[in-house]
């Protein structure tokens, strides 16, 4: 009986975790992805040829990440990017090994993945003024402290630090 009891409370554990991590996001008809994505979604044919060798050949500046382990607790993170899109190619695999450095607790993240026009068939993207991918928006009890915008200014770990620590910080396209 014990093992029965056993067994469904571990069934129901991974349920959940399955329900929490759900990946909606979807292949469109070019074959990229449209909807809801996290890392595993980037480890699959074919992104893994882009995204694989960005995120091994990339080196942390260490100190940073240790500054923004802390500050990085406190903070969610949406983010908007296209894998048709060269800067996000670039820059998404580099952000993921910046926040697995740092510890980053993935619940407080959501990835969306953008058609070309920047949109999901659900609309995802409606109120965010995304105009360029990828796009890294910062939030801190509940309002947006920052923004990463297609590239970053100095590089994509002294940038995250900017904005988590409220140091002035203005993304690539703001004057």
């Amino acid at each position: 009986m014990k093992k029965i009891f056993l067994s469904l409370i571990l069934i129901a554990a991974i349920s959940c975790t399955a329900q929490k991590n759900k990946v909606t996001a979807i292949k469109d008809a070019t074959g990229n992805l449209v909807g809801i994505a996290n890392k595993e979604s980037f480890l699959q044919e074919p992104f893994n040829n882009w995204f694989t060798p960005n995120y091994d050949e990339y080196t942390t500046d260490e100190a940073i990440i240790k500054k923004l382990e802390p500050l990085l607790e406190k903070v969610t993170i949406k983010t908007f990017m296209g894998t048709w899109c060269g800067d996000s190619k670039e820059q998404t695999p580099i952000f993921y090994k910046i926040l697995d450095e740092a510890k980053f607790n993935y619940n407080n993240l959501e990835m969306i993945t953008v058609n070309r026009s920047k949109a999901t068939p659900n609309n995802l993207q409606e109120g965010f003024n995304i105009e360029r991918v990828p796009t890294f928006i910062f939030y801190k009890d509940g309002k947006e402290i920052g923004r990463f915008v297609e590239y970053p200014r100095e590089t994509v770990e002294t940038d995250i630090l900017k904005i988590v620590s409220g140091e002035p910080y203005k993304h690539s396209y703001e004057d």
